[in-house]
């Protein structure tokens, strides 16, 4: 989990701190904050036996095996792939598991690793790898930072607040704003996701980073049903920037899509047209929905 958020987004719904409705896929990662530095590439590097799957209690014979309970499933975690070593962990996170004993720093990057694998495609189970890290090094932010952005990959957005807020309190880090902004939205709390978009810190955020607290604070915006100030939100952002970075074909769907929420379909159009010009990796699906208004206004 290497670069930031990155769920399936639109401009006004869920899990969706990018801004990007009717997109295509995963570009291997949207940006809150401009990073998601707790993960991992997406890619093992190198082979390492012994994946362990659920404990068993040896003291026991095998006809008298009893299920582990919920907790110590959460402990155990997945079945971690054999070629994932730990060492596939960015040196900024392995640094920070130089505190632990050898063996639970390994199991820990392990885990972490996995999740950094399993992120874009099967979040759940990433989920799972790092509430497993967490339960053997809570203390760590590194490590509820990781747990924090699987839970809002995986769709469990209060765990996922409350999994970043703890990060932060560890570190004093700002880059999750916009994901837990997001979060509140998809808890049904706009006016909780517009307070986070007005901290302070987002102005030393970088371009990419703001862009995704902008696109939250439009979506809070229509979640409110104030159309006008989330096309007043998103006329504030650099819509007309040269740059063909995502965050920018992502702030002009957005700015399209709205335009079309309120009715604007003309500038809606020319809009979508823009977003498509600029839409290179086809990351969103402008041109279908330019087509759509093409003939609607026919």
């Amino acid at each position: 989990m290497a670069d930031g958020p990155r769920r399936t987004p639109d401009s006004r719904g869920r899990g969706r701190a990018d801004g990007r409705s009717g997109q295509r896929g995963s570009q291997g990662g949207g940006q809150s904050g401009g990073r998601r530095q707790s993960g991992t590439p997406r890619k093992g590097q190198g082979g390492k036996p012994g994946t362990r799957g659920p404990r068993k209690d040896w003291s026991r014979s095998a006809d008298k095996q009893v299920p582990r309970t919920e907790e110590q499933a959460r402990y155990d975690g997945p079945p971690i792939p054999e070629e994932i070593t730990g060492r596939e962990l960015d040196r900024s996170v392995s640094g920070q598991l130089k505190g632990l004993p050898d063996r639970l720093a390994l199991r820990v990057a392990r885990h972490l690793a996995a999740a950094g694998v399993l992120i874009d495609s099967d979040p759940e189970t990433a989920y799972q790898h790092t509430l497993a890290a967490r339960a053997r090094a809570s203390r760590l932010a590194v490590v509820r930072e990781a747990t924090g952005e699987a839970a809002y990959a995986s769709g469990h957005y209060a765990e996922a607040l409350s999994e970043l807020r703890a990060a932060k309190r560890m570190n004093g880090a700002t880059d999750y704003l916009p994901i837990m902004a997001d979060c509140h939205r998809a808890l049904g709390q706009p006016d909780q996701a517009l307070k986070l978009a007005k901290s302070p810190a987002i102005a030393n955020f970088r371009p990419a980073a703001k862009a995704e607290m902008t696109l939250v604070e439009a979506g809070a915006r229509r979640d409110l049903g104030q159309l006008d100030a989330a096309l007043r939100t998103l006329e504030l952002a650099p819509l007309q920037s040269k740059s063909r970075e995502p965050w920018v074909v992502r702030l002009r769907y957005a700015y399209a899509d709205t335009l079309e929420a309120a009715g604007r379909d003309t500038d809606a159009l020319a809009w979508f047209h823009r977003t498509h010009a600029i839409d290179s990796q086809e990351l969103t699906d402008a041109s279908e929905r330019a087509e759509a208004l093409e003939k609607r206004t026919d």
